[in-house]
């Protein structure tokens, strides 16, 4: 597809268009995780386990990464502002479905409408934000972009947590509503006579057999992973036709894809080197971010006694720095190597990943929030980086199809991260519980003195046993939570390895077009 180029805005309608751009990109990303701590609550209200309420997350980032390749055939046919206006209108509608939903199984339709509808708005908002600055201001452009991708899932705990806590979690949802039709409403009136479909654009056909083998293949990945550890994996005859399908369907794809005259994804952006080093880094950086996001907050309710607005103040803390240093390697990526600000945030986060990994169950609440303050350092540095890297060298015609697959990569990585850290999570706490539970035996003497003090603080012999259990239960989530930010921080610094295979310049400078 052939993009339009919007000519670059200045004074106040720059700044009022960057603000509504960013709000969109801000609102859609938010709703990643605005429900993590509130899962705990959801579950409950529904009576499903508080992992079967991650599926609340999963469920919204699969869908959304599935339909992220639209992005580029949406914007070619139909133009990039209307795309993102009705892709924004539509998001809030699904919004109001999740608040009014009944039944799990209605929010889990709900959230994968809101996937299917706002996929959009995350590529479009960073193509037209780019497209409303001068080329040589663009760095700046993509700086209060990524700043946004970072601030978002670290705010919507803290969102979520006040909500669920002072409201109740509809809130969580409803409040889409009026920041959604301000959004739309503003990029229609400030953007849409900018807006113009190329000649031919609207006799672009639609990959319908490759969708079709996307959300095949990507769906049931996702459910054999969120099901996988309730239905005890390949034991299961359901866990493997999900992966007999996901493997066929992703291969088929990927054939298929190679030789449509209209592809749904561009796989030859993958050819591109760096296209294929910024998509990479952002799939499995996500992962091992997304690892951080959902388990603490989750760890922090269920085994540590916090509220849902007190685990959110806790990860709040890592979107503090973000706020300051966003824009500022915005303003600053022209001057300085990306792969270097890359390299400090991927060796931040992990030093803060296995300083973090000594978390015991009397941590403190400052300890914890300093430690997220601390690696909002490293989240700050290496999201707008990657997508920098990832974009560099591409013609403008490409920019929107290469950045829904990139956000694609990136949405995929949240989900994925998500279940498969929770899996881990599960199994590793069960694996210590086991472990430790075979200490308390009549022949230990350290467990039967313990057992001997509580019964003569007047606990009788179940109770006191019952105590110990659950003693157990909350040091074994507490070491399964350091094992996911070990995993976390390795995952990102084996990262730092495969950026150096990026090759500069990455950056537009002044004169450019």
């Amino acid at each position: 597809m052939n993009s339009v180029q919007i000519a670059p805005l200045s004074g106040i309608k720059l700044i009022l268009a960057t603000l509504a751009l960013g709000m969109g990109s801000f609102m859609n990303i938010l709703d990643l995780t605005i429900v993590n701590v509130a899962v705990p609550t959801m579950a409950g209200d529904f009576a499903v386990s508080p992992t079967q309420g991650t599926w609340i997350i999963t469920s919204y980032s699969v869908a959304e990464a599935i339909m992220l390749p639209l992005a580029g055939y949406l914007a070619g046919r139909f133009g990039e502002v209307r795309s993102f206006v009705a892709a924004t209108l539509l998001f809030t509608l699904a919004s109001l479905l999740c608040a009014a939903s009944i039944s799990f199984p209605m929010l889990l339709a709900a959230r994968v409408l809101q996937g299917v509808f706002g996929a959009s708005m995350i590529p479009l908002s960073q193509t037209l934000l780019t497209a409303i600055y001068p080329p040589h201001q663009r760095g700046l452009a993509l700086g209060i972009w990524a700043m946004t991708t970072v601030i978002a899932p670290i705010a919507g705990p803290l969102a979520g947590g006040w909500l669920t806590d002072n409201a109740s979690w509809h809130w969580i949802f409803l409040v889409n509503l009026p920041v959604g039709l301000l959004v739309g409403i503003s990029v229609a009136a400030m953007l849409s006579h900018r807006d113009a479909v190329q000649p031919g654009s609207r006799d672009q056909k639609m990959d319908w057999i490759g969708l079709s083998l996307l959300i095949v293949g990507i769906g049931s990945l996702q459910i054999l992973l969120d099901k996988g550890n309730e239905l005890d994996w390949f034991s299961s005859g359901t866990i493997i036709t999900l992966a007999v399908m996901a493997v066929l369907a992703l291969l088929v794809f990927v054939i298929w894809e190679l030789d449509a005259q209209h592809p749904l994804v561009d796989l030859r952006l993958f050819a591109r080197r760096n296209f294929l080093v910024g998509a990479l880094c952002l799939f499995l950086g996500m992962m091992a971010f997304f690892g951080v996001v959902v388990i603490i907050p989750l760890w922090l309710q269920t085994y540590q006694g916090y509220t849902s607005l007190w685990a959110g103040k806790s990860v709040a803390f890592g979107g503090v720095l973000a706020v300051i240093l966003g824009p500022v390697v915005g303003a600053n990526i022209a001057r300085v190597d990306a792969r270097a600000v890359t390299t400090f945030g991927f060796i931040v986060f992990a030093l803060v990943g296995y300083w973090s990994a000594r978390f015991t169950p009397d941590i403190d609440y400052w300890t914890i929030a300093i430690s997220r303050l601390y690696m909002g350092i490293g989240i700050s540095c290496f999201f707008l980086p990657l997508i920098t890297i990832g974009l560099s060298g591409l013609p403008a015609e490409r920019i929107a199809a290469a950045s829904g697959v990139s956000n694609f990569m990136r949405n995929l990585g949240a989900s994925f991260g998500t279940a498969i850290t929770t899996w881990l999570w599960t199994s590793k706490a069960s694996e210590y519980h086991a472990r430790l539970m075979e200490n308390i035996q009549p022949y230990n003497p350290v467990a039967n003195d313990y057992l001997k003090q509580l019964h003569r603080l007047g606990m009788p012999g179940d109770t006191a046993y019952a105590y110990l259990e659950n003693l157990v239960t909350v040091q074994s989530y507490t070491m399964a939570t350091d094992q996911i930010l070990k995993i976390s921080a390795t995952l990102m610094l084996s990262l730092v390895l495969l950026i150096w295979w990026a090759k500069p310049p990455f950056v537009a400078r002044r004169g450019e077009h």
